[in-house]
């Protein structure tokens, strides 16, 4: 095979599946023979040419990439041809950055972005430095492993970041792509588990996943709520709604933290008074290096974990990522890029 398909998509949003061409890696990357990838929001950033320098030029979108090595660049002999390995949003470190020599792989100055900086997985093949491919366990299908690259590497480690102990309140708002594996890791990390989203057609499904408490935005103010539980050691908050994240800082027990990891463009109003008072902490996350998403693949095969996925082929790619835009999907949506 001399070239293989990809759907590239420009900065103004417009999507094309072409052919390339088949080419060797280069040297520290490997080439893969991708078997599945998710379709994640940030895949957004690609549409409309953020991060990129200039945005009129194609990029292969794509974070949540599993496939099979199919040819070593020089300089690689860590991996081999014929392992099975992912690849998430950070395409791997440097190593010599200040963040990369303090061990901060996460803030690598020098890291490409899978799908917005570099190209990504909505094709058959793909190209990925050594450092940042991640080891798929057996057990986990590369169907169900693609959308825990991101989604699933997100909220875990939003989760660990808590320092909640086993049995304190830890609450999930918004129970959508990320939001329903966040219930899922709280559950099997041993917390006391409460959900938050807007009307009451979720709540069966978040007590499927692990949620012992249900609050009803709509109906309840979620903050006075979680004090009526006795406070939440930590709230990971996934809907990307500032307006609704600030008042949840009220929800807090003394020295709680509220974990923003929904990306949005609107500020979180947050009370002062709230924060200074009972000591409380807002903060980010951004997902996690190449080896800390192997433990959470071993953790979520060992927990039972998978993402509620609608799949469909690579050649309905531009309708998948609209349909994943649109807050329909259900919860998250995987290309099978196998034919």
């Amino acid at each position: 095979m001399s070239v293989y398909r990809a759907v590239q998509v420009s900065g103004s949003g417009d999507f094309a599946l072409v052919e390339r061409e088949l080419t060797d890696p280069l040297p520290g990357r490997v080439r893969l023979r991708v078997e599945a990838c998710g379709v994640c929001h940030s895949d957004s950033l690609a549409a409309v040419g953020a991060l990129r320098p200039d945005p009129s030029v194609p990029i292969v979108p794509g974070h949540e990439v599993v496939g099979v090595i199919d040819a070593l660049g020089a300089g690689v002999t860590s991996w081999q041809v014929g392992d099975r390995v992912g690849v998430g949003f950070l395409s791997g470190p440097c190593h010599t950055c200040d963040s990369c020599r303090r061990g901060d792989f996460v803030n690598c100055a020098a890291q490409p972005t899978t799908g917005t900086t570099t190209d990504g997985g909505y094709a058959e093949v793909a190209y990925a430095r050594a450092s940042g491919l991640v080891r798929i366990p057996d057990g986990l299908s590369s169907l169900d492993a693609a959308p825990l690259l991101c989604a699933g590497l997100t909220v875990f480690k939003a989760l660990q970041q808590t320092g909640a102990r086993p049995g304190e309140l830890v609450a999930v708002q918004g129970i959508g792509g990320l939001g329903h594996l966040g219930l899922q890791y709280a559950r099997s990390l041993g917390y006391r588990v409460a959900a938050i989203a807007r009307g009451t057609e979720k709540a069966p499904l978040a007590a499927e996943l692990g949620a012992e408490h249900y609050i009803d935005s709509l109906a309840t103010d979620p903050a006075q709520a979680l004090q009526a539980l006795g406070g939440a050691a930590a709230i990971i908050t996934t809907a990307a709604n500032g307006a609704a994240m600030g008042p949840l800082v009220g929800g807090l027990a003394p020295r709680g933290r509220l974990i923003i990891v929904g990306a949005g463009n609107e500020p979180v109003p947050v009370d002062p008074v709230a924060m200074i008072f009972g000591t409380r902490t807002v903060t980010g996350s951004l997902t996690g290096s190449s080896i800390e998403n192997e433990d959470n693949l071993r953790f979520a095969v060992r927990q039972e974990i998978r993402s509620m996925n609608e799949v469909m082929p690579l050649s309905e790619a531009p309708k998948a990522f609209a349909h994943m835009m649109s807050g329909r999907a259900r919860f998250r949506v995987v290309l099978d890029t196998r034919g």
